[in-house]
This record gives structure tokens, C-alpha cells and sequence, in this order.
């Protein structure tokens, strides 16, 4: 396995003579917005390198709820594996707070991961230096810059095991318990051995070095999480190889952030991990990821920020993670990398000239802008 053959879909695009057809799901709060966005920048690129993408857009999360009754059709599942790639905006909000955990706007995200077979969730977390002043942390811990690429399993794990209530019996004291929730953590050997490889898969290609992070003083999934790792690990002497507590990762991502090269670990705790350093990047506005799978299916590309619901329609959602999702996109799936070094190029020539959206707004000398007009400034470098 390699970098190349995880990244691509096994298409020939030479062949479709630069044709794209692209699933985008806005979904709900601001997600309309940020898509939008990044399909203006994607239609940018085509006009300048001669590609043509063309958009299908699909309804899940909280809309498809109040369209169809659930988060997820299959018809709408149907259409994103007829698909090249699927860019998703955000799924959830208030409305919907209340429905049963199975049919809420968050199940379409599961069922999409599930039916696409995308098991590899990839979370850059990049400190620009424009923005180094909107990290929470101090500058003796960003002197190394933080670049962090997080790979977190994405179709196993407690979000994917058996769940539910039963009676809970008696306390010790003989008192009822009351009704009991559970919810399952298990991890099957292949499941952690693909994920790991894709992790040292990237290390092998960027600083060489890789930390997986478990529970393994606790959990029995994490003790065969951490055997696999150091099985695989003996295939790639070229990388370092480290393992970490979670809760001890979670205090060294704060203490020395710029030691980090590629995180592996689970669904759960990558799930954590990612925001937090999503948080000490400065804001999680700028976080983009991309969820593959094997060759074949396509690509799922989303932002790591949420429907933010309390700004939606107000032109204050900062679009530049849907954009570098888009950005991804070009690479990972489609094997563009020139178009989307144009594309993370035009993002920081905007940083470069002061534009920033209110999430990102720290200094008083930037300019204010808002989706749109932060949109167009990305533009400006690509047309």
C-alpha cells in the first residue's frame, strides 16, 4: 500500500478529459454558506486549468429530516457513490436537539461513512503564521509551528458498536440502579491494521515520524491496538514510532505541539484530538479533512467546524476549511495537486493582505470581512 494508491479513486481522468462529478451536500446552518464558497473557488480552478466540475446537490443531516422524515435517503446515498467525490458542508442544530439519538441530523455523517466504506479520516491541523497571534497557547510552544496530520479510524469504534438500555439492577447498598445505558468499544485487527498503515503510509512521506495514541493501561481494544501498531511499526524501521496515553497526548498537544507529525488513533479519541488541535491552530474556521476509503469509492471532504447555527444566514461564517476541504479534494481524490497548492496558496495570500472573517478577526490593523467577500479575496489569486 502506498500513499498514491489509498489517495486515489482508481479513475482515469485522463480519460474523462477533466470532467468531475462532484455530490454536495450543504446541510444545515451555515453549511449552505461555506459549500457555496467552495464551490465558487472550485469553479475558479476549472476556469484557469480547463477542468469542468460538475455539482449534484443532495439533501441529509436535519433538512433531509424535515423533507423525507430521516437524516439520510438511500436514494441520496445511491447518488454520492455514483459520484467522484462528496464535498459536505455541516449537519445538526437545535431544532432537531430532541429527536432519539438514531434519528438525528449527526446519523446522516455515520450512515455516510458506513455506506461510502470510509474508514480513514485525515484532519490537517496547520498554524498559519498570519494567525500564529489567534492561538491560545504561548509563543515558547508554537517556536516549532504546529503541522499536525491526524489520522482517526472512522468506521469502528464505540460510535459504531453495539449500544443500548437495559435494567441496571442494584447499588451495592441494595438501592435500583434504574435504567442503564451502554455503548461498545471493539476493534478488530484488520480494522486497526489498514488505519495504522495509511498513518505510516503519510509519516513515510512527510517527517517520518508517527504516534499512535490508545487507552492500552485500560481498554482491552486499545492493548490490541497498540500490538498491532508495533507489528506494523517493524515494516516501516524509516519512521520513528511512539505511542501515547490519550490523556497524556491530549497535555503534550498543548505542552509542545510542534513535535507532533502524524497522530493515529481511534474513532473516539480522534474525534477529540482533532478539536482540540483545531483550538490551538488558532480556530477551527480554518480546518479542513477528508474521509477515504479503498479505491473505487469516492472521497467524502468536509469541514471540521459544525452548523454553527447562531450566525447561519448572516454572512459572518468564515468559508476557508470548505475551501481547503475542496482543496483536498483536488488532491486526494482527483490527483490535482497543482490546483490545490493554487488553492492553499490563494488562502494565505488573503491572510497575507489582512482579510479575516470575525472567527479569526484577533488584531485591530486586519479587515473584517464576511463569507463572500472573504470568498472572493481567496479568488483573486486563482482567476
Amino acid at each position: 500500500m502506498s500513499v498514491k494508491s489509498f489517495s486515489r479513486t482508481g479513475i482515469d481522468w485522463e480519460e474523462k478529459m477533466g470532467v468531475y462529478n462532484i455530490a454536495v451536500i450543504p446541510g444545515d446552518g451555515i453549511g449552505t454558506e461555506v459549500t457555496e464558497a467552495a464551490c465558487k473557488v472550485l469553479d475558479a480552478v476549472a476556469g484557469k486549468f480547463g477542468h469542468q466540475f460538475v455539482y449534484k446537490t443532495l439533501l441529509a443531516g436535519g433538512c433531509a429530516i424535515d423533507a423525507h422524515g430521516v437524516a439520510l435517503t438511500p436514494e441520496t446515498l445511491n447518488e454520492c457513490k455514483k459520484s467522484d467525490s462528496v464535498l459536505l458542508g455541516a449537519v445538526g442544530g437545535p431544532k432537531w436537539d430532541n429527536l432519539p439519538g438514531a434519528e438525528r441530523p449527526e446519523r446522516a455523517l455515520l450512515d455516510l461513512r458506513g455506506g461510502l466504506e470510509l474508514f480513514a479520516n485525515l484532519r490537517p491541523a496547520i498554524l498559519y503564521p498570519q494567525l500564529s497571534s489567534a492561538s491560545p497557547l504561548k509563543d515558547e510552544n508554537l517556536k516549532n509551528g504546529i503541522d499536525i496530520m491526524i489520522v482517526r479510524e472512522l468506521t469502528g469504534g464505540l460510535y459504531f458498536g453495539d449500544r443500548g438500555r437495559r435494567p441496571g439492577g442494584v447499588m451495592p447498598d441494595g438501592s435500583p440502579k434504574g435504567m442503564e445505558a451502554f455503548d461498545t468499544e471493539a476493534y478488530s485487527e484488520a480494522e486497526i491494521e489498514r488505519i495504522v498503515r495509511v498513518g505510516f503510509e503519510l509519516a513515510k512521506a512527510r517527517k517520518k515520524k508517527l504516534t499512535s495514541v490508545d487507552k492500552a493501561n485500560i481498554l482491552e481494544s486499545s492493548r490490541l491496538w497498540r500490538e498491532v501498531n508495533e507489528r506494523v511499526a517493524k515494516e516501516y524501521p524509516e519512521v520513528e514510532y511512539e505511542y501515547y496515553y490519550v490523556d497524556n497526548a491530549a497535555m503534550q498537544l498543548v505542552r509542545r505541539p510542534g513535535d507532533f507529525d502524524v497522530i493515529v488513533t481511534t474513532n473516539m479519541f480522534g474525534d477529540i484530538i482533532s478539536d482540540e488541535a483545531g483550538m490551538i491552530t488558532g480556530s477551527i474556521g480554518m480546518l479542513p479533512s477528508a474521509s477515504l476509503g479503498k479505491p473505487g469509492m469516492p472521497g467524502m471532504y468536509e469541514p471540521v467546524h459544525g452548523s454553527a447555527p447562531d450566525i447561519a444566514g448572516q454572512d459572518k461564517a468564515n468559508p476557508c476549511a470548505a475551501i481547503l476541504s475542496a482543496a483536498m479534494m483536488l488532491r486526494w481524490s482527483f490527483g490535482l495537486g497543482e490546483e490545490a497548492d493554487l488553492i492553499e496558496q490563494a488562502i494565505c495570500a488573503a491572510l497575507d493582505r489582512g482579510y479575516r472573517t470575525p472567527d479569526i478577526a484577533y488584531t485591530q490593523n486586519c479587515i473584517r470581512v464576511g463569507t463572500k467577500e472573504m470568498t472572493t479575496r481567496v479568488m483573486e489569486s486563482i482567476v
